[in-house]
């Protein structure tokens, strides 16, 4: 039997991202177990930039819970992920999990190519802004093979099934899950699918997903998005993992040469300013919440 994890970017007990993972499931064409995961249950602190975990065993410095949601995710055959727009952006607990991302490479062979989809629920039509975008990013930076991701609305819990096309958008989710990829009806990018992108100037976008550069163009009334792939790749292929992992690697390599060179430069700005300081040393991540704000 398969396991399917599902992915709850959001406190709220019970809300709109639970039920939604929740109803995917239960559209499934085949016997799966399901587990679920809350990603602000869990203490993930901020990474620290040290690199570590890229060398000897792989194991991240900081003690947190980081690991635990790593091999939730290794574990699983397939994944559902929903996350909740936040001030027109995804849930920040799928971002302080990424930024932990470096640590992803020790794991990449029980990671790479899971089914996935995703969800973004947005509390007005219209105002979900990166949400979207930002649970696409999640799912291609645990390395995992994004078969739909879908925008509906509803604030309060339960409210999104107020609306039966929502429903529908559960099931055509469920039936991608292991079934037929659902292609985007917009126009995305030919190289991950993603359909944001950022104007560089007359023609010229770059797909805010996986970061290419190409053209834009309108034939027939039509926009018609052409990307072409750089040098270097982050997602794309497992190749491209591997590539940038052993760049990152030979980060240390070029930092040792050039340190005599970087560190009067960056001492220079020692004195400068003076810091707010918190009152208090102690976090309270990860801490349980029965509601979001």
């Amino acid at each position: 039997m398969k396991k399917v994890l599902g992915i709850v970017g959001s406190a709220r007990r019970l809300g709109n991202c639970e039920i939604m993972v929740k109803e995917v499931f239960r559209g499934l064409d085949q016997p799966c177990e399901l587990r679920l995961l809350r990603l602000t249950d869990f203490r993930i602190e901020p990474c620290r930039g040290c690199y570590a975990c890229l060398f000897k065993d792989g194991t991240c410095s900081i003690g947190d819970d980081c690991s635990v949601v790593v091999d939730a995710i290794a574990a699983a055959d397939a994944l559902i992920l929903a996350a909740p727009a936040y001030f027109l952006g995804a849930h920040s607990s799928l971002k302080r999990f990424l930024d932990r991302g470096l640590a992803f490479y020790s794991a990449l062979d029980r990671l790479w190519g899971k089914p996935a989809v995703g969800v973004a629920i947005a509390g007005v039509p219209g105002l979900e802004g990166s949400t979207l975008l930002g649970v696409e990013n999640f799912l291609k930076m645990v390395l995992a093979d994004v078969r739909q991701t879908r925008v509906v609305y509803g604030a309060m819990p339960g409210e999104i099934f107020l609306n039966e096309d929502n429903r529908a958008a559960a099931r055509s989710l469920a039936g991608s899950l292991f079934g037929t990829r659902v292609p985007k009806t917009a126009p995305c990018c030919p190289l991950c699918g993603g359909d944001t992108f950022r104007f560089l100037g007359p023609g010229r976008v770059r797909c805010m997903l996986c970061s290419n550069a190409g053209t834009i163009r309108m034939e027939n009334g039509t926009a018609v998005v052409e990307i072409e792939k750089s040098d270097h790749q982050l997602f794309l292929t497992r190749q491209d993992v591997l590539d940038h992992k052993a760049w990152l690697v030979g980060m240390k390599e070029r930092f040792m040469s050039l340190r005599k060179t970087l560190k009067p430069i960056t001492v220079d700005y020692r004195k400068e300013g003076s810091w707010v300081k918190p009152h208090q040393t102690t976090t309270s991540h990860g801490q349980n919440e029965d509601d979001a704000p």
